[in-house]
Order: C-alpha cells, then sequence, then structure tokens
C-alpha cells in the first residue's frame, strides 16, 4: 500500500514538472515572438514600411531630347532622328503555344529573325545584350519573360520605317509585338565637320554617379565624347523626366503616385561656323594634299589642318584636321572595329591636328622675335644687317663658359646680302633672325634672348590654351632656361636662343595657336578669344544666350611684357607694344606678298592679303622610325598664315601640312584658295541680300 503512494506521488511530480515545463516553453516562445513582432512592427517598423513602399513604387526615367547643332547659316550639322525597334512584351503574348509560335514565325519573316536560334546557357544569359545578339525570337522572350513580363524587350532595333509601319498595320495579328521609337544622333554633313561636332557614346562608367546624379540613366542615355557634342554636354544634354509609379510583383504598372515630372530638352547651339567655307577649305587640303603625292608618285603628304577666323571677332569659321572619322557610324553604338582602326591608324584620324597637335612652328614664329627686337630696340626698322649665307657664333652654356663655334645656315644659298626688318620678315632671311635673337658681334651688341623672347611669345598667345570650346586642347611649348633645366636636367646654351627664334629647337605650338598670334597682328594687337559658339538658343527659337566677342587683351595698351635689368632678372614693371611695331610688321607682312616669298602663289589675287611663310624642321618618332632625321637634312613641315584684306582684315586663314616640305608650295596654294573661296561667298551672300 505504501509502495503504491509512494508511486503515485512519483507520477504527480512528473506530470507537474512536465506541465510546468511545457508553460515555460510556451512563455518563452509568446515573448520570442512578442519581442519579434514588437521588433518588426515597433522598432524596425519604419524601415520595412519604407522597404514595402520601394518595392512597390518605381521610378521611371523619361528620355529627354538632345539639342539640335546648326552652323551659322542655320544648316543643321547634328539632330535627333527617330529609330524603330521591333518589342516584344511577354505577358501579352498569347496563353496559346500554337498561337505564340505563329507570331513568331509570322515576325521572324517580317524582320529576318529566326524563330528560334542558340542556346540558353548561364553564359549566354549573363552577356545577353538586345539588339547585338544572335538568339532567336523565342530564346530573347524566355529572357524577358523571367527578367520582367510586363516590360519590353527589343526583338530588333533600327529597322526601316516602311517595315515599322508594315508591323504596326498587324497590330491584331501580331499581338505582344510592338515598335518602339529612339531616337539617335544623326550628323547630316558627317566627316565633312566631324572635327567639329564629334560624336556621343555610352556614360563611361567612371562618370556614371555624376551623371546619374543629373537624373540620366547609364546603358540608356548618350553623353559627348568629342567635339562640341562633349563641350557642351550640359547645354545640349538637357534633363530627364520622372514618372513616379506603382508596380506589381510581375512588373506591370498599376498606376502613376506623383505628378509626372514633364522632361526638359536641351538648348540649341548656332556654330560659327559657314559650312560652306568649311567644305572649300577641305577641298583645298586634300586636293593639294593629293596632287603633291600624285606629283611625287608617293604618299610623302598624309595630314594637315586648315583653319579660318574672324580677327576681329574670334570667330572660327572653318576648321579642319585631316583625316578625320565619319561620325554617323557611332550614332547607335561605336563600333569596336572601326574604333579598333581609328585608333590603330598613325596619322591618329580621332585626333585634332588643329587645336591638340604641337609641332615646331619654324618661321611663323619669327612675328615673335620681329615685334620683340624691334619693340625693344635691339634694331630698328630700317637698319640694315649683313646677311651672308652662315654664321659662326660661339656657344656658351655659361657667362665664363669658352665656348664652340658653331654655324648657322640661311635657307638661301649665297645668302640675301642687305637686310633690314621689312627684308628679313617679308623674305624670311633666317641669319637676320639668328643675329636679332641672339647677338652678333658688334653689328648687334645684344639680341632679344630667350628670356625677352618669351614674353613676346606669351602676349602673342603662345604658350596657353586659347580656350575654345572644343576638347583637347594643348598649350604648345614657350622655352626659358628654367624649362630646360626642370624639364631635360641641362642648362640652356646660346645657340638654343638663336635657334628659339627661328620658331624652332623647344619651340612648340599648336596651328590654333599660330593663327591667333596673326589674328592679334591683323586685328592691332586686339587678342579676341577663338569661339566655335555663335549663339545658344532654347526650343522654342529665343535666343538664350547671344553671340558676344570677348576681347583677352590688347598688347598695345595693356602691360603684358615683363621687363628684365641686364642681368636677366625680371624688374616687376611690365610694358605695351607699341602701335607703331604692329604697323611695321604689317607692312613687313604685306611684303610678304607682293615682293617676298609668297609672290608667286598670290600673283594676280584681287584682294589684297598679307601672311607669312614657314618651313619648319622636324624631327619626331614617326620621322625617326622611317629614318628621315638625317644630320643637316631634317624632314619638314609647311606652314603658310594670311589675312585679308589687308587694310580692314576681316579673315584670317592658316594652313599646315604635316612633312609638307616648303611652306610657300604646299601650304600658301590652300591658305590662297580658302581666302578666294571666302571672298566669293561673301559677294554671294551679299547679292542674294
Amino acid at each position: 500500500m505504501k509502495q503504491k503512494m509512494k508511486n503515485n506521488n512519483s507520477v504527480n511530480t512528473l506530470e507537474k514538472w512536465r506541465f510546468k515545463s511545457l508553460y515555460i516553453l510556451m512563455v518563452i516562445i509568446f515573448v520570442f515572438y512578442g519581442f519579434r513582432l514588437f521588433s518588426l512592427q515597433i522598432i524596425d517598423g519604419e524601415d520595412y514600411t519604407e522597404q514595402a513602399e520601394e518595392n512597390r513604387t518605381t521610378n521611371i526615367s523619361i528620355a529627354t531630347e538632345r539639342g539640335v547643332i546648326y552652323d551659322r547659316n542655320g544648316i543643321v550639322l547634328a539632330k535627333n532622328a527617330a529609330s524603330y525597334n521591333v518589342t516584344i512584351t511577354p505577358a501579352d503574348l498569347p496563353l496559346d503555344e500554337g498561337a505564340m509560335q505563329a507570331i513568331y514565325r509570322e515576325l521572324s519573316e517580317i524582320v529576318d529573325v529566326p524563330v528560334t536560334n542558340g542556346e540558353l546557357t548561364d553564359e549566354v544569359v549573363k552577356t545577353f545584350s538586345p539588339c547585338n545578339t544572335d538568339l532567336g525570337i523565342a530564346e530573347i522572350v524566355i529572357i524577358a519573360d523571367t527578367n520582367a513580363p510586363y516590360t519590353p524587350m527589343q526583338v530588333k532595333c533600327d529597322i526601316d520605317e516602311e517595315t515599322a509601319m508594315l508591323i504596326e498595320s498587324k497590330a491584331e495579328e501580331l499581338p505582344g509585338v510592338e515598335i518602339e521609337i529612339e531616337p539617335i544622333r544623326e550628323y547630316p554633313t558627317g566627316e565633312l565637320t566631324s572635327e567639329i561636332i564629334g560624336f556621343l557614346g555610352p556614360i563611361p562608367e567612371s562618370l556614371e554617379d555624376y551623371y546619374t546624379e543629373l537624373g540620366f540613366v547609364p546603358g540608356r542615355d548618350k553623353v559627348g565624347y568629342a567635339g562640341v557634342e562633349a563641350t557642351m554636354q550640359e547645354e545640349l544634354g538637357g534633363s530627364n523626366g520622372l514618372r513616379v509609379v506603382e508596380e506589381d510583383v510581375a512588373g506591370k504598372v498599376i498606376r502613376d503616385l506623383e505628378l509626372p515630372v514633364d522632361p526638359e530638352p536641351g538648348l540649341n547651339i548656332k556654330l560659327t561656323i559657314d559650312t560652306r567655307l568649311q567644305e572649300a577649305a577641305k577641298a583645298a587640303l586634300v586636293g593639294n594634299i593629293d596632287w603633291w603625292n600624285r606629283w611625287f608618285n608617293d604618299v610623302r603628304f598624309t595630314n594637315g589642318v586648315v583653319i579660318a577666323m574672324n580677327p576681329k571677332t574670334g570667330e572660327i569659321l572653318s576648321l579642319v584636321s585631316y583625316p578625320t572619322y565619319e561620325n554617323n557610324r557611332m550614332a547607335r553604338f561605336i563600333p569596336a572595329y572601326y574604333y579598333e582602326q581609328l585608333s590603330a591608324d598613325p596619322n591618329r584620324p580621332l585626333f585634332n591636328h588643329a587645336i591638340s597637335a604641337e609641332h615646331p612652328p619654324g618661321s611663323v614664329y619669327k612675328i615673335v622675335t620681329a615685334i620683340g627686337a624691334i619693340n625693344e630696340g635691339v634694331v630698328s626698322p630700317y637698319q640694315s644687317l649683313i646677311t651672308p649665307y652662315s654664321i659662326t657664333i660661339t656657344e656658351k652654356y655659361a657667362e665664363n663658359d669658352a665656348g664652340t663655334p658653331r654655324e648657322f645656315v640661311d635657307w638661301k644659298e649665297g645668302g640675301h646680302g642687305q637686310a633690314n626688318f621689312f627684308k628679313g620678315l617679308s623674305q624670311s632671311v633666317d641669319v637676320y633672325f639668328y643675329k636679332i635673337s641672339g647677338g652678333y658681334q658688334d653689328e648687334v651688341k645684344e639680341g632679344l634672348g630667350i628670356w625677352r623672347m618669351s614674353e613676346y611669345a606669351k602676349a602673342l598667345g603662345y604658350g596657353e590654351i586659347t580656350g575654345i570650346e572644343l576638347p583637347g586642347e594643348a598649350n604648345g611649348l614657350v622655352p626659358t632656361p628654367t624649362w630646360k633645366r626642370i624639364n631635360l636636367s641641362e642648362v640652356w646654351s646660346t645657340g638654343d636662343t638663336y635657334i628659339a627664334g627661328m620658331g624652332q629647337g623647344y619651340v612648340l605650338a599648336t596651328p590654333l595657336q599660330i593663327l591667333t598670334s596673326y589674328a592679334i597682328v591683323a586685328n592691332d594687337g586686339v587678342y579676341m578669344k577663338p569661339t566655335v559658339i555663335e549663339e545658344i538658343i532654347d526650343e522654342n527659337g529665343n535666343v538664350v544666350q547671344p553671340f558676344e566677342p570677348q576681347e583677352v587683351w590688347d598688347i598695345t595698351t595693356d602691360p603684358l611684357i615683363e621687363i628684365y635689368d641686364e642681368n636677366n632678372l625680371p624688374t616687376g614693371e611690365k610694358k605695351v607694344v607699341e602701335s607703331w611695331v604692329l604697323d611695321m610688321t604689317q607692312q613687313a607682312l604685306r611684303m610678304t606678298v607682293t615682293e617676298g616669298t609668297a609672290l608667286s602663289i598670290f600673283e594676280g589675287m584681287e584682294i589684297p592679303t598679307s601672311g607669312k611663310t614657314g618651313t619648319a624642321e622636324y624631327c619626331d618618332n614617326i620621322a625617326q622610325e622611317q629614318g628621315l632625321c638625317e644630320p643637316g637634312n631634317w624632314p619638314a613641315h609647311a606652314w603658310y598664315v594670311g589675312y585679308g584684306p589687308t587694310d580692314d582684315p576681316e579673315i584670317a586663314v592658316i594652313a599646315f601640312v604635316y612633312n609638307g616640305t616648303e611652306g610657300s608650295s604646299v601650304a600658301a596654294p590652300i591658305v590662297r584658295q580658302v581666302l578666294e573661296a571666302y571672298f566669293e561667298l561673301k559677294a554671294i551672300d551679299e547679292g542674294n541680300e
């Protein structure tokens, strides 16, 4: 009996323990879920609400329209054209497999895309790109249905308008199939103006954050990659619109949650370029290059530059960099094979030679030395110097250096006899410029010197970018002893000064810089900033930014020339270029055409012009690879700068031919043709008015 009672107590105790344990477990579970519920709803409730809101809310960017680019006469240089894409929305296709396949077959016949082609491996799906795939229609639809069944997927892009209209007419027979109209850039003048206009490309990965903040969509929107398209991206690009919508889990748009924001179209831009003159300039350059190559029976000349500017306003009327590229081939995407072809071309067609190429300017740089020497009183304009075929100077690297003899020769066998400032500049007398640059015995006791020469070069626009609205402009180089010591770890020699006065040695300049220096002289010392932008216009035709010529400085009134003491140390004081010095320089440049090195080329031209020939020896990497850098017989570039009418210049033109050998015979005829074309066009325009 006692044993039985003991067993019952044990059972009761065990049952109470089990019940208690179960109760505790239930309390723990309720506490856990209660805390979890509290955490989800109270502590993290706001975050989860935001996530839920974000999951059902989608921002849809509404693409804007890019601004149009015109030339100064209203000719369209860049515009937006409609590109027709065929799309399929998987959710709108019929559920019946037979009906779906019938749609695939009919569409395949129309757009020439196979119904099925290829396997959907993980790698294929990962690298899939609409409009750039070999997959068939069925495979494309499977990918689209997996990712976003309510989002149209491109099946074929850039079909012709007739095919697009045919598909539109079969809308009832082809449910789920639609035509998407996508704007693409079109360049009516193509490679005639591509070095100025440029082209568009996808947003670079490195700039995705920047453009995303501006509202652009990487992978869809394009931005400028070259030319005005790049530098004026902010004005041309406009801003995208925005729709904030609610979507279901399948990606179907249910409703707008906010009032849509309309896109703002980009501004239109009118350039200073005259397409007619651009065509004439390119024809003159390419025509002369081809003529000389036929004459030599060898491809010797391969690239060159022509730029025309209004010296009074800085307006660039034409800008030719040859060879160039066809920017229409970049309209939809940049073809890899074409880009690689352009990049591998040794003549660098993607490179704007007019503003980015730095070459020794040679004799066209002599106006720097000429103006400096006269303004500093190194010689007087009418002072004659003896100019034999060659002179020998003592080249020194220090004042107390004993030195070594170094001969400098003229371009003309037998020399020029006596030469003053006018003959020296108009006939490009090398020995005259050697003497006024570095001095010569008792005849010119002290030359201009490199320090003062550099000051006049900078005053004429060398050594700094002009700020033209094109990307990639180079600085050029105005060398000084300090520059040589820092960059080459070498000491400046007296011979370096003689060579620099000729625009050789370390001196480098872009064609635009050289043209600018002559425009300053033609414009009586006033430096007008070069520009390719005439006006900026809104979508309604209102001018939001009119053309306003920008004066940089006037070398006859603005003290720009640093004054150096007898130890070549700056004094802190500055001077101007006397106006009479420019008068003398203008007379000498006119004599280049009437009795100097350009006489034969410009003989008989009705409009009086002025100018300067230039033949610049060079020894760059290309010449070295071709074995052309023979001592005493280096190859040479051809330069010519001219402006007119002489008494009231309204156009200045520069021509440059790489490896062109002789400025007077190769570059000068190009400038004459451009000048004549300009005045003919002017007469036509005045007649039309």
